[in-house]
Order: C-alpha cells, then sequence, then structure tokens
C-alpha cells in the first residue's frame, strides 16, 4: 500500500517497501476536479479552459456538448438522452452515415459561446445527437480504423501522383465505425479530383470525402513550437485565419527577411497582424516617409522612425546611412511647413535647445536622500556615547570636579582658617 502526499500541485507516491525509491507525477488540474473539469491539461489541440466551470446551475445551461475529433476537427452534439458527460470521456455521436468516436472537451453555458464564435447556426437545422458513451466494441473499431490512416494516406499520395494532380494529401482521418475516411488536400489551383475518388473507393472499400485545406490550417493540424518558444497559435486557440500582407510589416519597420517574417506554413505569421493597429493609429502623427527636408547646408532623407518617441532620423544620403541626425517629430513638420514656404532653416535641430526644467522647491528635509536614515544613526550612535551616566550613587560618592581648578565643588563648603 503506498502514501501519497501533496505538494501544491505536485503529487508524490512513495511505496513503504521501496522508501528510498520514489515515483512523481504532475498533476497539473487547477482544482479538485481534475481533468474532467476545469483543467488546463494541454492534451488536445484548440483546448478550451472551461472558466465556468464551478458556477452554480452553469452546467445544466445547455444540452449541447462541444466534440473533439483527430487534431483541430471540433462538433457540437445534442445530449438528448440527458447523458451524465464530462469532460474527457469518450463518446459515440451521430455521422452520415453511422457513428464516430471523439471526446467530450466541453460542457455547460460556455459551449454557447463557443457556437456563437465559431458561426454554428442551430435554426432550422435538425442538430446530431449523442448517441451513448463508447462502448469497448466501439473502441476496438475505433483503434482499429485509426491504424490505417498513416498507410491509407502514402498510398493515396501516390495514386494522386500517377493521375497527374496538382495536389498534396496532408493527412487522413478515419470514421470511428471505419465506413468513411476524410482526405485533407492542399492545392494552389481548383482540382478535378472526381476520378481520384473513385481510384481511392476500390482501394480502400469505404466511402470517400475530400476537404480543401490551406497551409495555415495544415500547420494547425500538424502543430508544433513557434520561433518565440510557444505552442503554435493556429493549433492552441486560433479558429479563424486572416490574410496577413507585407504592409503590416513595413508599418512596424520589421526587417524584410521572408526566412524571418514566415512561419512553420510557408506564409507570413499571423502574429503579424496582432499589433499592426497600434502602430497605424501611432503613425497619425508622423510626416511623411517620402518627403526630403532641405536645409542651407543639405537635404536630408528619411532612414528610419522611432515610432512611440515621435523620433525620426535622417541622412543626408538616399542610399546608404550619413550624417545622422535625430530631430523629433514636431520639429521635423515644421521645417516642412517652412520648405513649404520657401524658407530653409541653417540646421535641422532647434536653434534653441530645450533647457532642463528648474526645481523652484527644494528637499529641506531630506527626504529624497537615500542616506538620511545612515546619518541620523551615526548621530545618535555619538550622543549616546557623550551623555553621562544618571546614577545617584556614584553622585554621591565620586562628586566631581572641575579640571584645573583649586576651588572646590559646588556642593562642599570651603573650611575655615585657624587663627594663629
Amino acid at each position: 500500500m503506498g502514501i501519497i502526499v501533496y505538494f501544491c500541485n505536485i503529487v508524490v507516491i512513495r511505496d513503504k517497501q521501496y522508501s528510498s525509491e520514489m515515483d512523481f507525477k504532475l498533476n497539473n488540474g487547477s482544482c479538485c476536479m481534475g481533468k474532467k473539469g476545469c483543467s488546463k491539461i494541454q492534451n488536445n489541440k484548440l483546448n478550451t479552459y472551461d472558466w465556468l466551470c464551478d458556477v452554480p446551475d452553469a452546467e445544466n445551461a445547455t444540452d449541447y456538448v462541444e466534440v473533439q475529433f483527430k487534431n483541430t476537427r471540433k462538433g457540437y452534439f445534442l445530449n438528448s438522452a440527458k447523458i451524465p458527460l464530462e469532460k474527457g470521456d469518450v463518446v459515440a455521436v451521430e455521422a452520415s452515415p453511422g457513428h464516430d468516436i471523439g471526446t467530450v472537451t466541453l460542457t455547460g453555458k460556455l459551449v454557447l459561446l463557443q457556437m456563437k464564435k465559431n458561426n454554428t447556426r442551430t435554426d432550422g437545422v435538425e442538430p446530431k445527437r449523442i448517441y451513448r458513451k463508447a462502448k469497448p466494441t466501439d473502441l476496438e473499431k475505433y483503434e482499429e480504423a485509426k491504424a490505417k490512416e498513416h498507410e491509407t494516406m502514402i498510398r493515396s499520395r501516390q495514386i494522386a501522383i500517377d493521375l497527374g494532380l496538382g495536389m498534396k494529401i496532408g493527412d487522413v482521418e478515419y470514421q470511428g465505425d471505419g465506413n468513411k475516411a476524410i482526405f485533407y488536400y492542399i492545392a494552389d489551383e481548383r482540382v478535378d479530383f472526381r476520378q481520384l475518388i473513385k481510384v481511392l473507393a476500390e482501394a480502400f472499400k469505404v466511402r470517400i470525402e475530400m476537404k480543401q485545406i490551406g497551409a495555415r490550417q495544415e500547420a494547425g493540424r500538424i502543430g508544433g513550437i513557434g520561433p518565440c518558444g510557444r505552442e503554435l497559435c493556429c493549433s492552441s486557440w486560433m479558429s479563424s485565419f486572416v490574410s496577413v500582407a507585407t504592409g503590416a510589416a513595413r508599418y512596424q519597420d520589421i526587417s524584410m527577411n521572408p526566412q524571418k517574417l514566415a512561419g512553420q506554413c510557408a506564409k507570413l505569421k499571423c502574429c503579424i497582424n496582432y499589433e499592426v493597429d497600434a502602430y497605424v493609429e501611432a503613425q497619425k502623427g508622423l510626416p511623411s516617409r517620402e518627403i526630403v527636408l532641405e536645409t542651407k547646408d543639405n537635404s536630408y532623407y528619411h532612414c528610419k522612425t522611432d515610432i512611440f518617441k515621435k523620433e525620426i532620423t535622417y541622412s543626408t544620403d538616399k542610399s546608404f546611412a550619413a550624417n545622422l541626425i535625430t530631430i523629433s517629430a514636431k520639429r521635423a513638420l515644421e521645417i516642412i511647413n517652412m520648405n513649404k514656404k520657401g524658407m530653409k532653416p541653417a540646421s535641422l535641430e532647434a536653434d534653441e535647445k530645450p533647457q532642463p526644467l528648474k526645481r523652484d522647491s527644494h528637499d529641506i528635509l531630506g527626504q529624497e536622500s537615500l542616506t538620511r536614515f545612515d546619518k541620523n544613526n551615526s548621530k545618535n550612535k555619538k550622543n549616546k556615547n557623550k551623555r553621562p551616566v544618571n546614577n545617584p550613587e556614584n553622585h554621591s560618592a565620586h562628586p566631581k570636579q572641575r579640571p584645573n581648578s583649586d576651588k572646590p565643588a559646588h556642593h562642599e563648603k570651603p573650611q575655615p582658617k585657624a587663627k594663629s
């Protein structure tokens, strides 16, 4: 029998017989519900953190359940039979034809928000249902079908090459009962794959479904780690993809190096669009980069811009950096207005340089000094050493007398002289 000791989120299992050996297991669950509830376990792609799991009545807010299949494919199914389901349960759901096997990834009120986010409509469309929790026989068929996927993908690629089709089959997903297979492919142009479907159906004896995906979707299905060190956005949370233009990189003054701008999908990184709106807003008060500033000595061309500091660096040569001068955006606009009026300043920099602000108040108390306490402590120590000892016994036993003085102490009376 073992002893389980909990240290925060780390579970230590120690066997009495082998006290010198200890096995460590990491529990990533954020609460006692573990992986069934509001866990942060990232076993699946596009994992959703259920932050409403402990809200009262949130679990019974809807009968819809989010079910995830291979990689990033998800679906929303109606639990009409009121089967008690939790996150992580394997269920058999309705498919056309037959049934499919998936894992419950979300239940409760948050499912409605996810359906709204993914534009899943239920009006006028009969929703697919959840049949039951997966039985051992269902799981056996499911494992048999999954074992065929890699071999089927390799064979289908060769068939597409033999037929001369300009497409790449990136992944194959079998349905849970093994009656249907989904072929995910990438193609730059439209492909007539009617002949391919006939050949694939004869070769694998299943129903064939072709689904075209983009390069970003393929990267999300495969997964990986980005140059930032985190999991790919398309694999962890991003479900809708927006086109990224090179203009977004120019707005942010990013080096136009294709190797740095491209992600694992060989397209421009999606994260380039994240902050472009802030850069566009910040550049509204800056002059155009095409304008040449004229002075009495030289002509200055734009070299670089610090957008958030509102500073612009100009060069006397258009092709390379030479005699660089950095001025504020306000000064650059002043020179542009002067050039429009036919006037040329003596230099780019302002004639009167801004002087540092003088402080009218003075720190009399020394509150801004870092060593103010040290000075006080040293004075207190000196005063303590100079203080006399207040002991009445010492005063009576050893009265103090003034040095180099023949006069008696103030408390002693002088003795009268004897008469001769």
